[in-house]
């Protein structure tokens, strides 16, 4: 069963859409909702698909606090 959503947008998002969904020969409703199938996707490649050395290292930094505004310092400080 389909049910309307309702979505506010800043104009030029909204026209941006509307020409990658008509050059993806898709509508914008479609679009979102191949987006939201993605968000709920399973990860593509299964766990013992790994290589070793990512399986290893796979959830070390669960818990730690790290954020992507700690990466962003680090890469700054390297190579600014």
């Amino acid at each position: 069963m389909q049910t309307k959503l309702t979505l506010r947008l800043e104009k030029r998002l909204i026209e941006r859409a509307k020409r990658i969904a008509r050059r993806e020969g898709k509508s914008v409703s479609g679009m979102v909702a191949d987006y939201f199938r993605a968000l709920s996707a399973e990860p593509e490649m299964p766990e013992e698909d790994l290589p070793p050395i990512t399986r290893a290292l796979k959830g070390s930094l669960k818990g730690a606090g790290v954020d992507e505004g700690d990466y962003r310092r680090y890469l700054e400080k390297k190579y600014l």
